[in-house]
């Protein structure tokens, strides 16, 4: 199979419209740790104008990357537990590197659809006021590993990286307080992404100038954003970029239902 032509040769108004919004993806994952990622998907496909086979593929490059470099980040300031990231990334690539065949098994609007849904509660979970997950005892490494190839199956057939789950697995079951948890969160979500993608390449080519163009907006935008926390109401940011996940959410879901039931 032969890989799609670049679009970043163009440059029509889709495509710049796709990158800049893939900058201020960065400048969320920047500011708020994590959620900022869920937006790939939804800009890749009703922005850009890509099919949604080939858009997870190409949102495991921008999540694994920009994952990548987070954890590179945390990693320097401590803020990381390579024992525990390697308990939750075992089975977590396993189910990323299988979940990757779910995508090519379902329709577009069931995909988008199951997408929507969980796009609708990680908007209701940012909009509510953050509360500190409660530190508990290591659950011991079945728990882990149950808890990592779940989330590993949903970041290889959505192109998704599953940090709002994560991170209060690794608080409840891990034992990590919330600075190590989120850290060690994104070294998990890059490795799951790497293996979903090694999956995605099994059924689909992509353009791939466009995904590392995509994932080269969103770095420099969570450089800025990372660079700006601080001078900037997180609670403010947050609640607005709620909404937006909200309404593209809900938007997403009406439009995917309404293909179902015809």
């Amino acid at each position: 199979m032969m890989p799609p032509s670049s679009r970043l040769g163009e440059m029509n108004i889709e495509t710049i419209a796709a990158l800049l919004m893939a900058s201020l993806i960065g400048v969320a994952l920047g500011l708020l740790g994590s959620g900022g990622t869920m937006i790939t998907l939804p800009v890749l496909v009703y922005v850009a104008g890509i099919p949604v086979s080939q858009a997870v593929a190409m949102a495991l490059v921008v999540v694994g990357g920009t994952s990548l470099a987070g954890s590179v980040m945390q990693y320097r300031r401590g803020h990381f537990d390579v024992r525990v990231a390697l308990l939750f990334a075992v089975t977590g690539v396993v189910g990323a590197y299988g979940g990757a065949r779910l995508t090519h098994l379902v329709s577009q609007p069931v995909l988008l659809t199951v997408f929507s849904v969980i796009m609708l509660g990680v908007g209701l979970t940012l909009i509510r006021e953050r509360r500190e997950v409660e530190q508990t005892p290591s659950q011991g490494p079945i728990r882990c590993a149950a808890v990592g190839a779940a989330v590993g199956v949903l970041t290889g057939f959505l192109g998704i990286g599953g940090g709002f789950l994560i991170v209060p697995a690794l608080v409840l079951f891990g034992g990590l307080n919330i600075k190590k948890a989120t850290g060690t969160s994104l070294a998990i979500i890059a490795l799951n992404s790497l293996s979903g993608l090694a999956g995605q390449l099994r059924y689909v080519q992509f353009d791939w100038w466009m995904a590392l163009a995509f994932l080269a907006a969103a770095t420099a935008g969570m450089t800025g954003g990372v660079a700006a926390k601080g001078r900037l109401s997180e609670r403010a940011i947050r609640k607005t970029f709620a909404g937006f996940v909200f309404a593209v959410g809900l938007a997403m879901a009406w439009q995917n239902v309404a293909a179902l039931v015809r």
